[in-house]
């Protein structure tokens, strides 16, 4: 039986002051469980990208709760709540936020030389992981050196290196073309296989639905519609 590695309840959250102050998100709730792969959908200014950062413990909501696991989120401190984040959240981005003067090797293992790991540990894992994308062979390589497409399969590699449980992509194969981004996308689908690990993507790219074991649709602040593994769209009151 899957997990819940992920849990939202009933989000609220404003952006804004004043007159501009609008309403981003309006009681939203769901689950991540392990094993899975879902996809987020919706317009421009529907949510999608304040729930996200919600959801990666980047932002707080003005209502509601977040779960990691077993750990709820409100109330910690900053400092602890860093922690969670960077142990058990890992973080994928359209333009791949790669440091353009560390190696790709360095790049993933930076990941844990903030968790405090050691140096030699640290190194092995970062090899090791960017073997399992494919691109051991250009652990050497600087970001200016790969393809998109590379540079995206390192910012996977770094994201899950350390055993994260909770992957967030913010449209990953927005920058890529079709090949690579499907590319990208089997190597997600098949991180996802892992019963402890949940894949959450936000995207436009209609291109991606095979790969989805779920896809929740956000308007206006609102969950209103999901589907799952091809059965016909369930409507969410």
């Amino acid at each position: 039986m899957s997990t819940t590695v992920l849990e939202a309840t009933d989000l609220v959250h404003h952006l804004g002051q004043g007159a501009g102050r609008v309403q981003a998100l309006k009681g939203v709730s769901l689950s991540l469980k392990g094993g899975e792969l879902a996809l987020l959908m919706g317009p421009s200014g529907s949510g999608k990208t304040t729930l996200l950062s919600i959801l990666g413990c980047l932002m707080t909501p003005d209502g509601g709760a977040v779960r990691l696991g077993d750990q709820p989120v409100a109330g910690l401190d900053p400092e602890a709540l860093a922690k969670l984040r960077r142990e058990r959240i890992g973080f994928i981005f359209q333009s791949y936020h790669l440091f353009p003067t560390l190696n790709a090797e360095d790049n993933v293992r930076l990941a844990l030389d903030v968790r405090g790991e050691r140096a030699r540990a640290a190194k092995k894992a970062a090899r090791e992981v960017l073997d399992r994308v494919g691109l051991g062979h250009k652990k050497r390589s600087f970001p200016r050196e790969l393809s998109g497409g590379e540079q995206q399969r390192v910012a996977i590699a770094r994201a899950i290196v350390g055993n994260t449980r909770v992957i967030l992509a913010d449209e990953p194969t927005g920058a890529l073309d079709t090949a690579n981004g499907q590319a990208v996308m089997t190597l997600l689908a098949d991180i996802a296989k892992d019963p402890s690990r949940a894949v959450l993507v936000v995207t436009h790219d209609p291109r991606i639905l095979p790969f989805a074991n779920r896809v929740i649709h956000i308007e206006d602040g609102r969950i209103v519609s999901e589907e799952a593994g091809g059965d016909s769209m369930k409507k969410v009151s």
